[in-house]
């Protein structure tokens, strides 16, 4: 499972580059083969400055080694050695009418005694707008229950869920974005083989830009003031709240002495903090506002 996954990732990276270079047509990615000083490296393929996305990220990492004492205990695990394979992505879109786009797939094993103890997979995808565009939502809560249905009926509901609960910054009591899928620890039972779960993780990567571009295209040429991409702004700095409080793959990042020029390209180019800052009654930022602090069924 280790190779057929960081193989499959490996294509997977290449494929959604593409179209997002396509799309964009003008910034090209730079492309960064890294090692990691205690075991494993990655590929970082980076985007700035384009027609359509201020920054983004398509990154690959593979590493292994001996786990900290921090992240054992975060496992509730005694075993000490590791790999973890995965491909992140993230884009940032220049125009504020454009949603930002967060996805990820990971595979995690663990060993005693160079004997595999336990293996899993976790990911999922989620949806950060500036503005609301409930059709949009819509599309792509939509997107995911027809790929989640084909694999079990309950997944869309209980990966949803997560998702809801995950991507909330309970410091500022709202969510991140207007959620998607999360899901971590599906491991091998009587019911799921682990070939399953790879046929759909597998099945959720390859159609993951089929989710979130439709949004981009349908959106991107849209118009747009100075007050907007202020907004803009300041709603990505509860991205970053949220990124280096909370999220466990920054964390995990961070803890194993991750390449930090990897793990900090979630970040958005530009970010702002305003003071007590409360948008106007009835305004299109204070709808954005009410939507978060509430999770809400989009289908």
């Amino acid at each position: 499972m280790k190779k057929n996954f960081s193989t499959y990732i490996d294509k997977l990276q290449s494929i959604i580059s593409t179209q997002i270079k396509n799309l964009d047509n003008k910034a090209k990615f730079k492309i960064d083969n890294w090692k990691r000083k205690s075991g494993g490296g990655g590929l970082t393929m980076a985007i700035e400055n384009g027609n359509v996305f201020e920054k983004g990220g398509v990154n690959i990492s593979k590493v292994f080694g001996t786990l900290p004492k921090s992240m054992t205990k975060l496992l509730n695990t005694n075993s000490s050695d590791f790999f973890a394979c995965g491909i992140s992505l993230v884009l940032h879109p220049k125009n504020p009418m454009v949603p930002t786009f967060h996805a990820n797939l990971r595979y995690f094993e663990l060993y005693e005694n160079n004997k595999l103890k336990d293996s899993w997979f976790g990911g999922g995808l989620d949806l950060t707008p500036y503005y609301i565009f409930e059709d949009d939502i819509i599309f792509f809560h939509n997107n995911c229950k027809i790929i989640c249905d084909k694999f079990n009926s309950n997944y869309y509901q209980n990966f949803k869920k997560k998702c809801d609960a995950y991507f909330w910054n309970e410091h500022r009591n709202e969510a991140r974005g207007v959620g998607g899928l999360f899901f971590d620890y599906c491991r091998e039972t009587n019911e799921n083989t682990i070939e399953n779960w790879f046929s759909f993780i597998t099945e959720l990567g390859n159609n993951l830009m089929d989710i979130y571009l439709p949004i981009v295209t349908k959106r991107k040429d849209m118009n747009y003031n100075d007050q907007n991409i202020d907004w803009q702004q300041i709603r990505r700095g509860r991205y970053v709240e949220f990124n280096l409080i909370h999220d466990k793959g920054t964390l995990f990042g961070i803890k194993t002495k991750g390449r930090i020029e990897s793990i900090m390209i979630s970040m958005p180019p530009q970010a702002k903090w305003s003071y007590n800052l409360t948008p106007k009654k009835g305004s299109k930022e204070e709808k954005l506002i009410e939507i978060l602090r509430t999770p809400k069924d989009w289908i």
